[in-house]
């Protein structure tokens, strides 16, 4: 369990050196944006320095930078997408006395761990509120990669859009990038075509919002608050708050405790969330999902419990059963309700 109580730290002690390395630019107002307004948390903690390496591309590449931060003698390092967890298990091997942390891969080492959030819970919601605007029933989402954390995303969006709007359906197109603003739009643009009224996104840019807006419908943003982008047409957007979270590494490292494990805290937390609602939402659609919230904070909705079916009609969860975690983190399957292929 993630504890989220922090002891003050004695500016005597060891600086502790921390690295972050981001695979899109911090100014993306999206996911390395999120993450770095988390690395600034911990700018006010004694004797801990901060760095990091934005737009930084998958493979090769996060891997010379991980080895330059670890010969510098860092002493923790965060790599915060997908696609370095190889590159890091490689360079983690390298360097035994470097603590890694890898944010939402699913590799560990006995100095590697990996973390992520429930971000399906703030999903869920979000989806609700999509559910209960559109008017054409028809609902894009632009969607970067068909990996488990992006498909279980989308699922976990579509249950909440089906739980206030049963006949809506979730159409998908995948861009197969992290972020390319200009290819994020155009892909909004084309789900704005085939009819869809409000737009969501896996994506780390505000383009598909502005997409949107453009075209006088809605949109759900994604990692933080978009509003400013597309005011007019930004209904909400599920969050990171990752401070909280960085700092309590910050602490275990400190005092000895931390180890190399799999973390994955929830809304609870408050590191998943959901940004403020726009005007355009009713009251009574803000209550329901407010209600809802709170039900996944106190633990009562798991939201992936069946029956749920994926798109031919099989049965994937049973009913009343909940699915375990490891289905979750491994989940290539969408749910009926979903138009679009995991490919």
């Amino acid at each position: 369990m993630l504890c989220l109580s922090f002891s003050n730290v004695q500016a005597a002690e060891k600086e502790l050196n921390v690295g972050f390395i981001y695979v899109s630019p911090i100014g993306d107002a999206g996911w390395s944006y999120a993450h770095d307004l988390g690395r600034l948390g911990l700018e006010g903690m004694p004797g801990v320095k901060t760095s990091y390496v934005e737009a930084v591309a998958e493979g090769p590449d996060s891997e010379r930078v991980m080895q330059n931060m670890a010969r510098k003698g860092y002493d923790i390092i965060f790599a915060t997408s997908f696609g370095y967890m190889d590159p890091m298990l490689k360079v983690a091997k390298q360097f035994p006395n470097i603590r890694f942390m890898h944010c939402s891969g699913f590799k560990t080492a006995d100095n590697m761990g990996n973390y992520f959030g429930r971000m399906y819970q703030a999903r869920y919601l979000s989806g609700m509120v999509a559910g209960g605007m559109t008017k054409s029933k028809t609902i894009g989402y632009v969607a970067a990669f068909p990996i488990p954390e992006v498909i279980r995303g989308i699922n976990a969006f579509t249950l909440g859009v089906q739980a206030v709007n049963p006949e809506a359906t979730v159409r998908v197109v995948w861009t197969k990038t992290w972020y390319d603003p200009a290819t994020e739009k155009e892909a909004a643009k084309s789900l704005l075509d085939v009819g869809a009224d409000v737009i969501a996104q896996h994506q780390d840019s505000p383009g598909p919002q502005e997409a949107a807006q453009e075209k006088g419908v809605y949109s759900i943003g994604y990692n933080s608050d978009m509003s400013a982008f597309a005011p007019k047409a930004h209904l909400t957007a599920p969050i990171w708050n990752w401070a909280p979270f960085y700092r309590n590494v910050i602490e275990q490292v400190r005092q000895g405790t931390w180890k190399a494990e799999s973390v994955w805290p929830g809304m609870e937390t408050g590191i998943v969330d959901l940004a403020p609602f726009g005007t355009m939402v009713p009251k009574d659609l803000q209550d329901k999902v407010m209600a809802a919230k709170a039900e996944i904070v106190a633990g009562k909705n798991k939201i992936f419990v069946g029956p749920i079916k994926d798109q031919k009609g099989t049965v994937k969860i049973a009913d009343g059963v909940v699915a375990p975690d490891t289905d979750l983190l491994g989940m290539t399957w969408f749910v009926q309700g979903v138009v679009g292929t995991t490919e």
